[in-house]
């Protein structure tokens, strides 16, 4: 990804779009708002330009040149998915406190569909965005960087991002996780996989250079699925690691604590002792992972934190405070439970 300061685009305006189209602002203004009145020609005259510079048109541009919307737009990938609810909860927490609103949509981990929804919000006038992730369209980052605002994309560290960024390494804590199980004495390590977005993926990276890094073979010890993450996928998926493995493996890393918790009942199911023959690791470290028997490891991310500290930064930036690093690790921790024997 091309690095692109957003503090250094101006925001384009509708004077930019009359400029570029050879016609005034008030007939822009009117190819906007009333394309009915305007022929067929100046219309797609204005839309070249207004394609072209990626201006998005204020709903409020009525109001005062000063006013601001004291509104922060935030995208994520779902709205179901429990992972989002504590850096959900710390976005909300931060912005409402320093009196902003958040405009909150689902993208559903969609490029395509964020682009759309990164649209709508900037046709919102936020002051500021959250996003998720750096895998975003060519023609959505475009849109980010023209819009002149702070932007902050979480979830994951990015080796370009666009403005600032909180996150952690997904590669390095698939390396780790599968490095601790080495450590257990683990040789035969699985790895399960749903969704496979970006992060699921970098995840899956990391599984495989740890274990080709010890010089294991694990052609036939992943199983994944572009189908969404799910307890009952957990099992199916299990079910196919075990077949595909001809049960040799002795422990299985999954994506997320759903498909852990699937594994761990199928396991149950099919009369696996949990952690005596196999053992399970998870990601996320969700609630129910301490409570089950065995309880599960997993890897724990500071999810409000990252909520948290993403929401100061994009208001560090509104109200013109240093940010004294653009970039954040956030961090992760593998925390090992009875679901692993020999943890260390």
């Amino acid at each position: 990804m091309r690095s692109t300061k957003n503090t250094t685009h101006k925001k384009v305006t509708l004077v930019d779009v009359a400029a570029v189209a050879g016609v005034s602002a008030i007939t822009v203004s009117r190819v906007i708002n009333q394309p009915d009145k305007v022929s067929d020609l100046l219309r797609r005259q204005v839309q070249a330009a207004i394609d072209s510079l990626g201006y998005i048109p204020n709903q409020f541009a009525s109001s005062l040149a000063s006013a601001k919307s004291r509104v922060i737009g935030v995208a994520i990938p779902s709205l179901s998915n429990i992972v989002f609810n504590d850096v959900l909860r710390g976005i909300y927490e931060v912005a409402g406190k320093a009196g902003y609103k958040v405009l909150l949509v689902d993208t559903h981990y969609s490029p395509l569909e964020e682009e759309k929804m990164v649209r709508t919000l900037l046709s919102q006038a936020p002051e500021a965005m959250i996003i998720t992730g750096g895998d975003q369209t060519r023609a959505c980052q475009q849109l980010l960087q023209k819009a002149g605002i702070p932007i902050v994309q979480m979830m994951e560290l990015l080796d370009q991002p666009l403005d600032m960024n909180v996150g952690f390494s997904h590669w390095q804590a698939g390396y780790d996780v599968v490095s601790k199980l080495l450590e257990a004495g683990h040789t035969r390590i699985g790895f399960m996989g749903a969704r496979m977005d970006p992060r699921v993926q970098q995840r899956m990276l990391g599984y495989k250079a740890a274990m080709d890094a010890a010089g294991i073979d694990w052609k036939n010890f992943i199983v994944t699925t572009p189908e969404p993450s799910s307890i009952a996928l957990g099992g199916e998926l299990f079910r196919s690691l075990m077949a595909s493995s001809q049960g040799v493996i002795d422990s299985i890393f999954c994506c997320n604590d759903d498909l852990a918790l699937g594994a761990l009942f199928e396991s149950q199911r099919m009369n696996i002792r949990i952690p005596e023959q196999l053992s399970l690791c998870g990601f996320n470290d969700i609630e129910a992972s301490q409570f089950v028997n065995p309880s599960l490891t997993s890897v724990h991310v500071p999810r409000y934190e990252m909520g948290v500290k993403s929401t100061e930064m994009v208001i560090r930036a509104l109200t013109g405070k240093p940010i004294e690093e653009k970039q954040v690790n956030i961090g992760y921790e593998v925390r090992l439970r009875k679901s692993t024997r020999n943890a260390k």
